[in-house]
């Protein structure tokens, strides 16, 4: 179970790669359970031999019989997993197809050591964050314990000088009778409470420094690391956001520098003897009244971006008149400040682009704009429901705007008053950069505006940042483009559908220019955000699980087929269809020649009454009364992988209903003649017919002989089917 231990170090990003890389493949909680003995086994062995696979499959649902008997006997059916539910489930979906579940293992255990060998470098040495991170959990940790022994130290002061002013007292009594060695004892008394007094400074100083270097790191690096992140994670990169941490060292700190004060100020007010170093002291509060506000200020941040109820998969992107969320928290999380902090929301303060773009809009809230903050668990928060409207009284509508309304960036800035020991302090906050749209149909766009925004380095974004537009690297723009596709599909691009992209993205070998990009027109953003919203409404789970290839150019697809046995179709996403839609093309035989033909791409309203999964099962063409699809590329047979996409209604059907079509252009691929088939597709040739003609003895040579209209037509006659309806509309180009 070695493999699987080191996968539960990953990040939570790679650990949601893994979770993706078992969905709707293989049970994840067998191979957690079971990790050692699945570990073990030679998997690709068992995906070419079909004894050894049903071997394993047999011993598998052994191992569950035993792990149901624990299960029962200590008492963990509710509290673990159902494994009888497990037990069941793998013997629907493999056990008459053992070699199945061996190739799909093979696959995940492949893919699990390259997520391992991608995260190596990070296993084998810590990354800047995580080297901070344990380096801050040990100073805040020694922070604590040195503010708790100078506590134990002062305590101990008062009890001396407790002592000390019983000595005074008696020598005033004896009234200059004491003894010489009295007097003498009581002035080493004195002294050494002095010193111990100097060295309790000393301590409190050092240790000012000490936290003061926390702080700083807190302010200067994590929080800048930790915005940094969330505004990648707001464009869709998969990383860990939480705020734990943070929260529980500037509340730690703050709570030190709290208890530091309360020291100070109680080693500053002994009377007796008169400390020699009060003037340090009063040095030392003010700096410690610094480390106070300084925390503080930077104490308010944005937890949750603001995002509309029906896109929150794409923050930053606000309508008017629509309501949005959006939520903040106070890291310094302190009983002192959990008595009704203020927040207060203003829109666009302080901008200087309402004076300097003409025609920039301005907007108001059309809610209340202030909220006061409660103590939930997750600690200190104002989660707020807004919503905005346009001022159009003050937008000068005389002046042209030298940007576009989804180019306009706009802001929320947050404030609140905070008093805390006697000091008081305004934290302040604000969004990330964000477009305010009027219609439905500007979001696209917006979202394009918010991408770009949020991969322009940090010293060059302004709202006036497309005014004039920095051009981005190729590989900062593919990154993010990947990242919508796993916030649209939960899988990423890989390199070969990158590459695909960057031929129709990329002119410059490295950059990319905003107005190529954005281009309403013939920019590639609103064709791949059309195929993002494919995806999300009618592909995820072909997506995800890797049925769909995607960015393919019709040249490459035409390689492809013809390196694999006639029947391989592959699936991939139509080039013009700027709305989004996807096709299939597939290899067959006919005249002597393999041809590559496609059918024409289908649309979101057309997948949406009839699933892209049935239409594949069910589908003929005019020329054969068979279903040309017999292998997703590369030769997987089609229903090991789509049979549990099908509907439960097709499912019940021997031969589903053709899908009606008014158009179908097929053989956008066409293959040049050639003069014979090769030797390996005649070695394929029989297989293939056997599977178009089923029980007929002895299937014609080529499916163009002159016998197959007559054989066809023998077919359907003695089914007894009725062809009148059949929607066989449109042309074939060979």
């Amino acid at each position: 179970m070695a493999q699987w231990q080191e996968l539960l170090k990953l990040e939570p990003d790679s650990k949601s790669r893994v979770c993706r890389l078992y969905a709707r493949k293989f049970p994840i909680d067998v191979r957690r359970c079971l990790g050692d003995w699945v570990e073990g086994q030679d998997w690709e062995l068992a995906a070419e031999d079909e004894a050894t696979a049903r071997t394993h499959f047999l011993t598998l649902l052994r191992k569950l019989d035993k792990l149901i008997k624990e299960s029962h006997y200590n008492n963990h059916t509710l509290t673990g997993p159902d494994f009888s539910l497990l037990k069941s489930h793998m013997l629907t979906q493999f056990e008459h197809c053992p070699k199945e579940m061996a190739i799909k293992l093979s696959e995940c255990l492949q893919e699990e050591k390259k997520i391992l060998d991608s995260c190596a470098i990070n296993l084998q040495r810590p990354t800047v964050t995580e080297e901070t991170d344990t380096d801050l959990d040990i100073k805040v940790s020694e922070l604590k314990t040195q503010t708790k022994e100078i506590e134990e130290e002062i305590k101990v002061l008062e009890k001396v000088e407790s002592v000390y002013k019983e000595w005074e007292s008696e020598v005033q009594r004896l009234n200059g009778l004491a003894t010489t060695q009295m007097q003498e004892k009581f002035l080493n008394q004195a002294k050494s409470i002095r010193t111990k007094q100097q060295e309790v400074v000393t301590q409190i100083v050092k240790l000012v420094n000490f936290a003061n270097k926390i702080v700083q790191t807190l302010v200067s690096v994590e929080i800048p690391e930790w915005k940094r992140k969330q505004q990648m994670s707001c464009i869709g990169n998969p990383v860990f956001t939480g705020l734990e941490h943070l929260e529980k060292w500037f509340s730690a700190v703050a709570e030190s520098l709290l208890q530091i004060v309360q020291q100070v100020k109680k080693l500053r007010d002994q009377s007796r003897p008169q400390i020699s170093a009060k003037s340090d002291l009063s040095q030392v509060i003010q700096q410690i009244s610094s480390l106070i506000k300084e925390l503080l200020k930077n104490a308010l941040v944005v937890e949750k971006q603001p995002m509309m109820y029906s896109q929150t998969h794409r923050p930053l992107v606000l309508r008017t008149n629509v309501h949005f969320s959006v939520k903040l928290r106070l890291l310094v999380n302190l009983p002192i400040l959990q008595n009704g902090c203020l927040i207060r929301a203003e829109f666009d303060k302080g901008v200087e682009e309402i004076k300097t773009i003409p025609g920039f809009r301005q907007f108001q809230f059309t809610c209340k704009d202030t909220k006061v903050m409660d103590k939930q668990n997750e600690g200190l928060v104002a989660e707020w429901d807004m919503s905005i409207s346009e001022n159009k009284s003050k937008r000068k509508r005389s002046n042209e705007s030298p940007i576009k309304v989804t180019e306009e960036l706009h802001i929320i800035k947050f404030s609140t008053d905070l008093w805390i020991a006697g000091l008081q302090c305004k934290a302040e906050t604000s969004s990330l950069p964000l477009v305010v749209v009027s219609t439905t149909s500007q979001g696209p766009s917006a979202w394009a505006s918010v991408l770009w925004s949020n991969l322009c380095p940090p010293e060059n974004m302004t709202l006036s940042l497309f005014l004039d537009p920095p051009s981005l690297s190729w590989e900062q723009l593919s990154q993010a483009l990947s990242w919508q596709f796993i916030s649209a599909g939960d899988r990423e691009l890989n390199e070969d559908q990158l590459n695909e992209l960057k031929l129709k993205i990329v002119d410059n070998p490295d950059l990319v220019s905003w107005s190529k990009f954005s281009n309403q027109k013939e920019g590639p953003w609103i064709w791949i955000d059309g195929i993002l919203d494919l995806i999300e409404k009618h592909l995820k789970n072909l997506w995800r699980d890797g049925c769909i290839m995607g960015f393919v150019s019709k040249e490459n697809t035409r390689d492809l087929l013809l390196t694999k046995q006639v029947g391989n179709f592959l699936l991939r996403f139509s080039e013009s269809n700027r709305e989004g839609a996807i096709t299939f093309s597939w290899s067959e035989y006919t005249t002597n020649e393999i041809t590559v033909r496609a059918i024409d791409p289908f649309s979101k309203d057309e997948l949406s009454r009839t699933s892209l999964a049935d239409t594949i099962k069910t589908y003929r063409t005019k020329r054969n009364s068979n279903n040309p699809l017999i292998y997703l590329f590369p030769d997987q047979p089609k229903d090991d992988v789509f049979k549990r996409y099908y509907s439960e209604s097709n499912n019940n059907q021997s031969v589903g209903p053709y899908l009606k079509r008014t158009y179908v252009c097929e053989g956008d691929c066409p293959t040049p003649p050639s003069c014979s088939p090769p030797l390996s597709f005649s070695l394929h040739t029989q297989m293939d017919l056997d599977q178009y003609w089923g029980d007929i003895p002895t299937p014609p040579p080529m499916l163009s002989s002159p016998s197959f209209e007559k054989i066809k037509n023998d077919l359907v006659s003695d089914m007894d089917l009725d062809t009148s309806d059949w929607p066989f509309v449109g042309f074939e180009t060979q």
